[in-house]
Order: structure tokens, then sequence, then C-alpha cells
């Protein structure tokens, strides 16, 4: 019987001792979470339309000779990057250093014909100082016949002096010819940029005119989109839109409407400037780029970030921090503006809501945030 009572206290002890266990635990608070958060704002959206454009070169196309003649020497291949002035190829120039030469001869020999000139006019002007001496004293050796005769060699002699300096100036001018397609036989870089395509090779004749490289400057590079016709009035010149090139988000400026349609598309292109300096070594001509053409006026909406929005079998939920608890509030969401949602019902603006740790919550659970 003492047995049987020892026992029976023994379980009422283990009991009880369960029952302030479990009411200890109920007692106990939840352990505040940890979460990140942001603010549901109104601010002022503007309202634009994403069009695909491309990045084009302001400068390239094809280096052409200026001279003829057989190629000694290519400078460049594929793919090399020049500076502006940079030799390209070099032209066999044997044949028009001769030439240049034969130019200085004959300007030499026009030179020495015009001192033979002059030194006849002299000797023509001395003989009649003596006629019209002997006029003057009226001697009877003056001869009218052979002072006129003077006069007009004299008249011959100053048209051959001015014929020789005619001759003089033209020899210079072909020196200077001579000169120039020497010069022309070494082919140079118009402007800085990449070699795309050689067109020639070592050997080849090439005439005025024929192609030898083909250059493209990707220092000076815009962004070119198709416009759709009834947008061009949202982007007159001047006008600065957002675009995304090569990832990165930069402002462009438009340069120019292109007053051409396209009546397949009914756009129009437009050419936009942009700072690109720094991202030199992404870029290439007809990348894509991502334009925004604005379709409307700017408005206030409300929005959210995106980082709230949970999905729960098709419905999309936000934990709202009302007195430092985390409460589930629906709400319905309108279109995606950059990093946020414009919301269209379940929130206003000055809301808190958990943007990082929002998945492992419940409702009415006490967070803690920054």
């Amino acid at each position: 019987m003492k047995m049987s009572n020892t026992v029976l206290f023994i379980v009422v002890i283990i009991f009880a001792s369960g029952l302030v266990s479990k009411t200890a635990m109920a007692q106990q608070k939840p352990r505040a979470a940890m979460v990140e958060v942001d603010e549901v704002v109104l601010q002022p959206i503007d309202q634009t339309v994403p069009i695909i454009g491309r990045l084009v070169a302001r400068r390239s196309g094809i280096v052409a000779s200026r001279a003829r003649g057989p190629v000694l020497e290519m400078k460049v291949e594929v793919g090399d990057r020049v500076s502006s002035n940079d030799v390209l190829a070099v032209l066999v120039q044997d044949r028009l250093k001769h030439v240049r030469e034969q130019q200085i001869a004959n300007l030499n020999e026009k030179k020495a014909e015009l001192a033979t000139r002059n030194s006849q006019v002299k000797i023509i002007d001395e003989n009649i100082r003596r006629l019209e001496k002997l006029r003057k004293s009226k001697s009877a050796a003056f001869r009218v016949a052979l002072y006129q005769d003077k006069k007009l060699e004299k008249a011959i002699l100053m048209s051959q002096v001015a014929e020789a300096r005619a001759a003089i100036s033209r020899a210079r001018i072909n020196i200077s010819l001579a000169e120039l397609d020497l010069e022309y036989t070494i082919i140079r870089a118009p402007y800085p940029g990449v070699v795309t395509r050689v067109h020639t090779e070592a050997g080849a004749y090439l005439d005025v005119g024929d192609q030898v490289a083909s250059l493209i400057d990707d220092s000076a590079l815009e962004i070119e989109a198709d416009i759709p016709v009834e947008r061009i009035p949202a982007v007159p010149n001047g006008a600065k839109v957002q675009a995304v090139v090569a990832g990165f988000d930069v402002i462009a400026t438009v340069r120019a409407q292109i007053p051409e349609e396209n009546p397949l598309t009914r756009t129009r292109a437009v050419r936009f400037t942009a700072e690109l300096s720094a991202l030199t070594t992404l870029l290439a001509a007809n990348q894509t780029v991502t334009v925004s053409i604005p379709i409307g006026a700017s408005k206030e909406m409300l929005t959210v970030h995106k980082d709230a929005i949970l999905q729960r079998k098709g419905d999309s939920l936000v934990y709202v921090i009302k007195d430092g608890k985390a409460e589930r509030q629906s709400v319905r969401l309108g279109d995606g503006i950059g990093g946020r949602f414009e919301v269209l019902a379940g929130l206003e603006a000055g809301d808190i809501v958990v943007t990082r740790g929002n998945e492992r919550l419940f409702p009415g659970q006490p967070v803690s945030h920054k």
C-alpha cells in the first residue's frame, strides 16, 4: 500500500512539472525576425516604351589609294588599331621619284631660259639708249628705222620673258604635283580606328581610287533607333532619354531626326549621342542598344519594391510592418517600373514593407529592422 502511494505521488509530480513547462512555453514571446524593409512611395513616373536600337560609327569606310602603282608593303592587318595619320600601306616610289627629278630639271631649264631673255632685254635696252642719245644730239648716225626695229625687238623679248616666267610657274606646279603623287604612295589612316578588312596585298597594282583597307572609328559611336512615326514628336532635337548600352544605363541626347521614313515599318531613324568613353572596350558597331522613348506625360504612381512581392497561389502578397509585427497584405499590381511595381490596390504611401527575410515570416510575427 505504501508502494502504491509512492508511485502515485511520483506520477502526480511528473504531470505537474509538464503542466508548468507547457505554461512557461505558452507565456514565452515569439522571437523577433531580422528583416530589411522599404517604403511604399508616391513618385513621378515617365511613361516610356523600349525601342531596340544599335550603335553606329560616325566615321567608317574604305580607305582608297590616291596614287597608282604596285603595293610595296602592307603595314596593317585585320584587327589592328591605328591612330590618325598612321601608315596603312606603301606603294613603289621609284618611278615617281624620277618624275619629280625630271620636273626639277625642267624648272632649272626654264630659269636659265628666263635669265637668257633678261640678258637680251638688257642688251636691247642699251642699244635703244645709244640711239636715243644720237637722236637728241641730232647726229647723222641716228637712223629712225634701226631705232624702231630695236623697239620692236624689245617688245618681242619682253613677251618671251613673260613666257619664261609662266613656264617657271608651271614647272614649279609640276614639281608640287610630283611631290604630292610621291606623298600619296604612303597611304595613311584619315582618322583613328580599327582595321576591319584589308582589300589588297603586297605586289598588287593599285589605280587611283582602288580600295586598300576598311576602317571604323569605334571611339566615335552614337546610337541609332528606328522610332515609330507617332512617337517622333516625343523626341525633338536635344531631348534626353534613358538608354541601356552593354548592360549600363546612360543618358542619350537626340542629335538628329533623319527625314526619311520606312514605308514598311512606318518608322524614322533618330540619332542619339551619349557619353560612352568609359565603355569603349565593350562596344562595337551594330551592337544592340535599348532606348526608352516617352509615350506620355509624367504622372505620379504609387510603387512598391519588387523584392517585397510574394506569390502565393497566383496572388500577390506583401508583409506590412504594423506596431512591430509583420502583417500579410494582398495587393494588386500594375506595370513594372525599373526595380519597382505600380500599386493599384492594397497599399498606401508611407507603408513599410519587408523586402528581405519575408519568405520565412508568418502573420503577426514580431520583426526587427534597421
